[in-house]
């Protein structure tokens, strides 16, 4: 497994095979289970597999979690190397972003509601920074997980619009035995709230349920998992949203799919889970 920081030496390392095949798994760190999923399908599916592991500060508003992320790096890296990635790119932030940096990429209307209303410059910084790797690394294929749901529309969106030669690969939400989906920010938690934290799947599963009975209301489902959140005393609900999973804008009747969301805070800490339903 070759680590390096250097843009140079990860263009030499892709193009030393130019008909390999690579898979990318872009990640913060303080990998878990989940993002390991990702690279193994990434294995299945590809010659050679690479893993980015970078703390993008651009999708950070100043009042968030930046400084205190966790991170973990050389526990990553022992991951990584258990499951025989080919190669870990871990740039600096002047990598990424030197002092004359100007440029960044704007996803229109699909960044906007949900994650948007709350954190309104967070995807133009992760489609910045994802543009920015598709183009240093050059993946036939890329792998995101479900539980960044929004994420997943926006990128996808970006890659259409901007003609990138990526298939993206989404793969489903990894969970906890008791529901709760992993997250690095899930290590925030106390014990306390982190039995709180089930709540979320609990509401999902609660609106989920609803809709298999014959609920079609956009407005009752919305309330029936912002009522389930409202049963815990820890937690405070920033949103739930049952929207087009394709536009993301809220349905007053479901016709078809729909795409539950919500996101919920556990003192400062807030965590993000969503359910697709066909």
């Amino acid at each position: 497994m070759i680590v390096t920081g250097d843009i140079v030496e990860v263009r030499q390392i892709r193009w030393a095979d130019p008909t390999g095949h690579w898979g990318l798994v872009p990640t913060m760190g303080y990998l878990h289970e989940g993002h390991l999923s990702l690279v193994r399908r990434a294995k299945e599916e590809n010659g050679y597999t690479a893993v980015t592991i970078f703390v993008n500060p651009t999708q950070f508003a100043p009042t968030e979690d930046l400084s205190s992320y966790p991170r973990n790096l050389e526990r990553d890296l022992a991951l990584l190397a258990a499951e025989e990635v080919d190669l870990v790119f871990t740039p600096a932030d002047a990598i990424m972003y030197p002092p004359d940096f100007q440029t960044t990429v704007t996803v229109g209307q699909v960044s906007k509601p949900l994650e948007g209303t709350s954190r309104p410059t967070h995807f133009q910084g992760v489609a910045t920074v994802v543009a920015k790797l598709f183009n240093i690394i050059q993946p036939t294929r890329a792998y995101f997980g479900q539980k960044d749901a929004q994420q997943t529309v926006v990128l996808r969106q970006m890659v259409r619009d901007l003609n990138f030669n990526v298939e993206m690969i989404i793969c489903p939400t990894v969970r906890e035995a008791d529901g709760l989906a992993m997250s690095s920010r899930n290590a925030y938690l106390t014990p306390e709230q982190r039995q709180a934290a089930t709540v979320l799947y609990r509401a999902l599963t609660a609106a989920s349920n609803a809709y298999a009975q014959g609920e079609r209301s956009g407005g009752r489902l919305r309330q029936i998992m912002s009522t389930t959140v409202a049963t815990e005393p820890l937690a405070r609900l920033d949103y739930a949203s049952a929207a087009d999973p394709l536009t993301l804008q809220e349905l007053e009747q479901v016709e078809s799919g729909v795409l539950f969301s919500l996101a919920v805070f556990f003192g400062k800490t807030r965590l993000i889970d969503n359910m697709v339903i066909a």
